[in-house]
């Protein structure tokens, strides 16, 4: 239903995204006074901060290794994850110090018909961007692109808690559960960033590569693997959206450089063809 885009596609709609749903969601907020709406509001200002930097670290990931940088630049990816972590503490701060301030003092709510309803087309944007990110991060193993598809789906949940609880503190007149929802919205994006920052924090320590993959490794060099040798010591580790692999081959001290080197080129073939990267080291028996 959702088209996989390139990275730089998605996160470039991703920034057009936050510029309208900041338009829709600070209008909702001016025409009604919510500051549960507000908080909403400072959460699309994240949104476009994070999806900005990640396009420039994405761009920048992609560029090709060179004598600074032999393994490439993939790992800057995990730089945009960690920036929309702490990006989205700060913006938790400002929307518990203006929820607290209104808790003490409430304030009825008025225009809500039409705030609410510039607040839905701003979530409906948001929902099908977020899907698209999340789709195209999968597909081409982008984490940047992944987290701010993460990240902004977080944000069409706050945003549908906070349509509902605005709605309620109008129908029951108990205007305090306004700066209560918003406290709530605060909390929720304070766990999504520190979801973020911690999956940040784990790229950037050379993560192995998920089970899935090193069973599909595990199967190359099975299938790869000629009579009298074995493969042992398989390693992996990520970076960004490039994969590694690492092996060792043990073979005969009798057998010809050529016949050992035979293996491994097939196995590179099959693990390059699915986007891995297989180093391989031969070692006597």
């Amino acid at each position: 239903m959702f088209p996989a885009l390139r990275e730089r596609q998605a996160l470039a709609l991703s920034v057009a995204a936050a510029l309208l749903t900041i338009t829709l969601k600070f209008g909702a907020w001016y025409q009604t006074g919510s500051v549960g709406l507000l908080s909403d509001a400072l959460e699309s200002l994240v949104n476009l901060a994070g999806a900005g930097f990640a396009l420039m670290m994405v761009i920048y990931s992609q560029q090709p290794a060179d004598r600074g940088h032999p393994f490439g630049h993939g790992k800057a990816e995990y730089f945009s994850s960690g920036f929309e972590g702490l990006l989205i503490a700060l913006a938790a701060a400002g929307i518990f110090v203006s929820a607290i301030r209104r808790l003490l003092a409430p304030q009825a709510l008025e225009g809500l018909a039409s705030g609410l309803t510039l607040t839905v087309a701003a979530t409906l944007a948001n929902f099908i961007v977020a899907r698209i990110l999340l789709r195209s991060g999968r597909s081409h193993h982008s984490m940047a692109t992944e987290a701010d598809g993460r990240h902004l789906m977080t944000d069409v949940w706050t945003s549908v808690g906070v349509i509902a609880g605005v709605a309620a503190a109008w129908a029951s007149g108990r205007h305090w559960l306004d700066p209560v929802v918003a406290i709530l919205v605060g909390l929720n994006i304070l766990r999504e960033g520190w979801h973020l920052v911690r999956r940040s924090f784990d790229g950037l320590m050379d993560g192995a590569l998920p089970d899935a993959d090193i069973v599909r490794i595990s199967d190359v060099l099975a299938r790869c693997c000629p009579e009298g040798a074995r493969f042992a010591g398989l390693r992996t580790r990520s970076a960004g959206r490039y994969r590694f692999a690492y092996a060792e081959l043990h073979v005969p001290v009798d057998w010809p450089v050529g016949r050992a080197l035979e293996p491994v080129a097939q196995a590179e073939r099959e693990l390059a063809a699915v986007g891995i990267t297989l180093t391989v080291r031969l070692r006597p028996p």
